[in-house]
Order: C-alpha cells, then structure tokens, then sequence
C-alpha cells in the first residue's frame, strides 16, 4: 500500500478566507437592504415580561400590510415573520419598538473575530477593553470574558487595529484561528514579564541598601524612579486609556498611589507598590492561564490531520478538508480524529475523553466512534458521518466556552455591587485627601499618603475573582469526567438541589427487555428455548428479538419448521415436525380452551412484577414458560446511594407502568419513593408536587420524551449525550456516557465550587474591610494595601484551581 502525505495550501486558505469576508460583507449588505420574500424570518424579542406581551407583538404587527404571518413565542423570546415582496424589513424593527420591545435580526449575518486576551488579571480589565474598543467607529460590537481570555469582536477595520488598540491598554491580543491557540504568545508574554519584574526589583533592593550607606540620597531616588518607570510603564499607560473610556480599574487606582507617593516624596513606596502589583498580576494571569487551559487541552485532543483511504493508497490531509463518507484508517494507539462508523475491523476504544469512562469500550463494524478518543487494539476503518466543526467534541467545547461566559447570578452580582462599591470607594479617598488637612486634622502629607492607600484597597479586585475562576475551573473539570454543565447558574442550581426524579426506562433501566425467567414443564430448559427460537425467529417483535438474542448467545439452534403465522395481539404459531407449536399471551392458550390453572398464579406473579410472560405450547399441553423484562442498570444502585451520600433527601422514581411494577423496580434501586402509571402530563405534575413540598427538584431523563418534565424542573439532566445530539442541546447538565455513575459527582462537585465561592467571597471581604478599618488610625501602608489587593486575589485564585484536581 502506498501512502503519500499532502498538506493544505496557506495561499490558498488566505484566498479563500478572503473571499468568504468578501461574501459575507455583500451577503450582510444584501440583507440589510432586502424586503421579505415570502421567506420565514426569525428575531429575538428583547422586553417581553409576560406571554400578553407576545400577544400584543402579533396583533400589532398582523395590522400591518403584507404581513402574511406573525409568531411570537414568548417562552424563547423569538418572533417569526411570513411576508411579501412589498414588506420593508425596517418596518417590522419600528413597529416592535414602537410597541415598546426592542428586536435583533436572529438570522443577519455578523463578521465576528474571537481573539486570545494575555495579561487581564480581574473583571475590570474585561470591562476597560469594551469600553475603549466601543469607542472606535468601525467596531460594530465587542464582547470580552475575562474568564475564559476570550474577545469576540464584530468589526470592519483590520485585525492590526484592533490588536494595536487592545495594546495600548496593556494587553496582548490574538486572533485566533484553527492553527493558532496562542500558545507561543503566552510564553513569551511569562518570559518577558517575569525579566522585567526580576530588574525592578533588584533595582528597589540596590536602592534601598543605598539609603543606608551615606550615599547621597538622589541616587536611591533615580534607582526608585527607574524601577517605577519598568514596573509601572504598562499599568500608567493602560490607566490612561482606561480614564479615556471612562473606566476606574486596577491599574487606574494602582498608577494614582504610585504617582502620588512620589509626588509626596515616598519614592521607596512608589516603587514598592508598582513592583508588587506586577507581580501579583502576573501571578494572577499564570494562576489564570490554568483554568483557562483546562478547555484548551480538550481542544488538542482530536488529532489535526487523518490518514484517508484512497483505493490502495493512504492519503494524510488535514482533518478541515476531509469530506462526509470518505474512509479514515485508524491504527492502533491513535487518536480518532473524526466522528464516523465503523466499516472494517474490531477494536476497543477509550471514550474517557467524551463520556468519562475509564474503561475501554468494545466496537465493531456498524458501531460509532468520536473524534479524540484513543483506538486502544486493532486497525480499524471509519465512515466519516460529521464534518470537524460538527463533531462531538467540537460541540463540547462549544458548549463549555459558552458556559464559561455565561455570568452566574452570584458573579453577577457581584459584578454589580462592585461597579457601585469602586467609584464610592474612590470618591471617598478624594475627601479623605481633602477634608482633614482643610479643617486642621493632621498634614497634607500624611492624609494624601491615607487617601493613596485607600485608592489602593477600593479595587474589588479579589471580590470580582471570586466567582468566575470557580466556575470556569468547575465546568472544565466537569467537562473532563463526561459531565457537560451549560452554565454558571445550573451549576449553582446543581449545589442545591435537595430532591432528584428518574424517568424509569432508559434511565433507570436499560430501556430494552431481556429475559429474565425461564421455567419449562414437560421439556428441558434447552429443548423449551429451541422451540422458542424457532417460533419467534421471525418475528419482529422487541420481545421476540430480546428471546431470539438470549437463545443465540446460548448457542442453542434452532429446529426445521414451516407455516410460520403471526396471530394478532396474541402471539405466533410454525408447524415443527408436523405439530403446530405456539408462543405468545394468556389470550392466545385461553382461546384454544387450555387448562392453565396449574401457571396461572405464577403468571399473574410475573406480572405483578412488571414482567412480560411468553407461554410455549402446542393446542394440548403448556410446555413452559419464559418471561421478559426491562432490567436496572449496573450503575444505578450505585448511583442512587452515592446520591444519598451527597446529602441528597429525595430520590424518586416516575413511571408510566403499574403500581406492582413499580414498587417491585423501587425496590431493586432503592430510590426513597415512586409516581406509577403516569403519561407525560402527571409527570409534570409530580415535579411540581415535589416543589410545593419545598425541595429544589432536578429531573433526570434522556431530553427528549421526558421534556415537559425537564422544563419544569429546576434543573434538567440528560443521559447519553455522546450519542444524542438533542440532548446536549436541550439540557442544562448532560452525562455523556449513557449511565448515573457521575450523577453523585456532579452534584458534589457543585456543592464544592458553592463552598469555594463563599469562602472566596467571605475572604475577600474581611481582607478588604480590614484593610480599610487600618487606613484611618495610619497603620496601613501602601504596600500593604497592595498586598492585602493583589495577595488576596492570588489566595482566592489558587483556592479555586483546587476544583481543577477534584475527582
């Protein structure tokens, strides 16, 4: 076989990207200036507090001309426009404002950039990035998350600009591309840092050991000043910015103190302040990089290039251009680099990276496999059936920056309280500059040195910290152990629930039958399952199937027969050496004018038991009879304790079968009580139950039967979401491995980041307050401010990497 390795074209990718810009602008344009055309047109309704409000947006805008159809759900905020040529698309925005809701275009094209964000070292510096980019003319829109590094900008001048005004603030930024994940720009950013840190602080240390050897004192002054000027060029010249868009952050307050303490003659700590502050912060920025890091790693676990069949070639080419249903050969040892099928070969595959399963999985032909899991055996070949964008792990990481981005309502409004706390706090160090030496209090100096201080401690820096790097370090390693959380809010959700519902089939069982009692009466076991293979070979029945798997795997054969009939609602009937044999239901023997005193009680037993019982018989005797059933899962017993462990007060099960049914499967799990015989609605209606007792309940399903009940549940959790994409898209928390075994750690680990996040909250502000209770009586120096900022900032930090190693 030859192989032979090709590599994209760079020229030609450039092109390309032009091209698709070009397009996009002209597609963009084209939009803007386009009437409806009898197309169906989709809108976001910001505003709408009720469901009247719907009501009200599809009246007003049916009054229009036109309009052929309008649609507002109020429950997804979107609204749905049919209309003619005639229609201006203006029209429908000023007739949606004028009823006092504000519109955005779901389906307008946007030309969007995310770039990599180096050197942010709390929220505020997100906050003073958006604020100047905002500014600039060509920048249509600008997104920053602090907590994952991440910048989204919708702009129209180049990539240079945008990266040359970002840098003017102090911070580095770059676009990132599928090649790119700025791995080389943070090196670069810690090396040059760390260097620079290094100098200034020898320099403080020479200057300070001067003082006190008789040498003039200008020299450990210039020594101070050039160790302000290394220390303090980037934070004066992001301060500047920052103040340019109206912005008080860290580096604001920050470049004040050490400014003022050397207009005041405090050059040691001037010096002292800028010198700690930069190495807080890129303490905090390396501490950062770790969180953030725990999604760049799953990133680079689907391989970037695939070995592709070509009749008897192989071919590498890069992972971007290999198309739907061509062939990947995966050897032994690899990574799979793209979702697909299974077409030749046998194999086990380690899932761990998708469902969190430590232990291999067996495949063969017709079996799916996902991209960056690891081929443990055997060469295998796979059918491409999703494109590099659209596979599972892409979706994953998708789901989970979003997430990331996503503010918690803790982190909200901390956020909140903090943007009200930092200009008060800043406004108080004014008067307290001011005030005491105009009414005789004490001297200038000393009560700007205390206003210096506190400009310094009323950075919230700490406080802001505290929730977001939980989270992030939280969904990441959620996302590790095969636990996709969709936000910040379902993770404190997860933290206090106090009460869980199961749908019974497929969550807390198998969702398929399998037998599970055999009794034979006039034959051997072996002879009573041979008959039934051959009765129920060909049927399609799920029951039937489950018989004629479990026979097979016994390696029982099948006898000769023929005339085989299916009889309806009762079972079958096949002629086998002349005599007709039957298999099916108490309806069917009854017909035929059988005595089954003698099985009756033990069928009725099985039923109770929420069995289904197949009778084997000729039109004379009962030969035996097997029943089958929907078995518990492995895990679930399992589960169901780890989640009592946790502090879990309510575990229950909901089920559409029969009251003996369900207490006999209540029983086998061990769940604390059960709802039976429900349909869709009365599940809703026990979620609810649960919630008028005063539990926050989450319910447990597979997303897509049981969505009514998990939209009225506090928090829905889907199962099996590696294989169902519905799931991962519906769901606030989703299992990807189809079992319960990381139920209990997810709720443990969203009691433990709950935990961290009231520490962290508690430490900063007793940190805080402590400090601005020294300032008054002259205790707090300026360099103790800054530890008491930047120090409590890099505690909170490192006490949230602890849910990094959480297993």
């Amino acid at each position: 076989m030859t192989i032979t390795t090709t590599s994209g074209c760079n020229s030609n990718k450039l092109e390309n990207e032009t091209v698709t810009c070009c397009s996009s602008e002209v597609e963009n344009e084209q939009f803007n200036n386009a009437s409806l055309l009898n197309d169906k047109l989709e809108f976001r309704v910001h505003g709408m507090d009720c469901p009247s409000c719907a009501v009200t947006i599809e009246k007003g805008l049916s009054g229009l001309e036109n309009i052929q159809e309008a649609k507002v759900n109020y429950n997804t905020a979107k609204l749905q426009v049919v209309g003619n040529n005639t229609l201006s698309l203006d029209s429908v925005e000023n007739q949606v404002q004028k009823l006092g809701f504000k519109i955005e275009r779901l389906n307008q094209i946007k030309n969007y950039r995310t770039y990599d964000v180096v050197g942010m070292d709390c929220g505020s510096c997100a906050k003073s990035i958006e604020k100047h980019l905002s500014k600039i003319p060509a920048v249509n829109n600008v997104d920053v998350s602090f907590s994952t590094g991440r910048m989204k900008v919708e702009h129209e001048n180049s990539v240079d600009d945008i990266v040359s005004e970002v840098s003017k603030l102090g911070f580095k930024a770059t676009l990132l591309t599928d090649s790119n994940k700025s791995t080389e720009t943070m090196k670069s950013k810690k090396g040059s840092g760390y260097s620079l840190i290094a100098l200034s602080g020898m320099l403080i240390a020479l200057g300070f050991i001067i003082s006190y050897s008789g040498i003039p004192p200008i020299i450990p002054i210039i020594l101070y000043a050039m160790a302000i000027v290394i220390s303090g060029y980037k934070p004066v010249k992001s301060a500047y910015y920052a103040i340019k868009s109206r912005s008080l952050d860290m580096n604001v307050l920050m470049s004040a103190a050490a400014i003022g303490a050397a207009l005041i003659g405090e050059w040691f700590e001037g010096a002292t302040v800028v010198w700690l502050f930069s190495l807080g912060t890129t303490l905090q920025n390396s501490s950062m990089e770790k969180t953030r890091n725990s999604i760049r790693d799953l990133m680079d676990l689907a391989p970037s290039k695939a070995w592709i069949k070509f009749g008897s070639e192989l071919i590498q080419k890069p992972v971007e251009n290999v198309l739907m249903n061509e062939v990947i050969v995966i050897k032994p040892g690899d990574r799979i680099p793209l979702d697909g099928e299974i077409v030749q070969g046998e194999t086990s595959i380690n899932q761990a990276p998708i469902t969190g399963e430590s232990i291999p999985v067996d495949k063969k032909v017709g079996d799916t496999v996902y991209a960056g899991t690891i081929n443990e055996s055997g060469s295998i070949e796979v059918k491409v059936t999703k494109l590099v964008a659209d596979t599972t792990i892409a979706k994953i990481i998708h789901l989970v920056e979003e997430a990331q981005e996503q503010k918690a309502p803790t982190e909200a409004f901390i956020d909140k309280f903090a943007s009200i706390y930092t200009p008060i706090v800043f406004i108080l160090a004014l008067l307290v500059i001011v005030v005491p030496p105009v009414f005789n209090f004490g001297t200038w100096g000393e009560w700007v040195y205390r206003g210096l201080a506190l400009l310094v401690v009323a950075c919230p820096c700490a406080l802001v910290i505290s929730t977001p790097v939980t989270i992030v370090s939280a969904i990441g390693n959620a996302a590790k152990h095969g636990v996709l959380v969709k936000g910040g809010s379902f993770l404190e959700k997860a933290g206090v629930i106090s009460a869980i519902a199961f749908d019974k089939t497929g969550t807390l069982t198998e969702g398929k039958p399998n037998v599970s009692d055999i009794k034979a009466f006039t034959k051997s076991e072996k002879e009573l399952l041979s008959i039934a293979l051959t009765l129920e070979e060909y049927s399609t029945h799920p029951i039937a199937k489950s018989i004629v798997e479990f026979v097979k795997n016994k390696e029982i054969e099948s006898k000769n027969a023929t005339l085989f009939k299916n009889i309806v609602g009762k079972g079958v009937q096949a002629t086998i050496n002349g005599e007709i044999y039957y298999a099916g239901n108490l309806k069917l023997f009854e017909d035929m004018n059988i005595s089954l005193d003698h099985i009756r009680d033990k069928v009725q037993m099985m039923h109770n038991q929420g069995k289904t019982v197949v009778i084997i018989g000729t039109s004379s005797e009962i030969m035996g009879v097997i029943s089958v059933a929907d078995t518990v899962r492995s895990t679930t017993i399992q589960a169901v304790s780890g989640l009592k462990k946790v502090g879990i007060n309510q575990v229950v099960m909901l089920t559409g079968d029969n009251e003996g049914t369900a207490k006999m499967i209540s029983k086998e799990t061990r769940v604390d009580r059960y709802f039976a015989e429900l349909l869709p609605e009365d599940k809703v209606s026990a979620i609810k139950q649960l919630q008028n007792e005063g539990h926050q309940v989450a319910m447990v399903g597979d997303g897509i039967n049981d969505a009514p009940a998990l939209a009225t549940s506090d928090l829905g959790i889907a199962m099996g979401g590696a294989g169902t994409d519905t799931a991962m898209e519906t769901a606030d928390i989703v299992l990807m491995a189809d079992n319960l075994e990381k139920l209990p750690y997810t709720i443990k680990l969203s009691r433990k980041s709950l935990a961290i996040i009231k520490q962290n909250i508690w430490f900063s502000l007793i940190i805080k307050f402590a400090a601005l209770i020294l300032i008054f009586p002259g205790w707090l120096t300026l360099w103790m401010a800054v530890l008491s900022d930047t120090g409590a900032a890099i505690i909170v930090i490192l006490n949230s990497l602890r849910l990094l190693k959480k297993e």
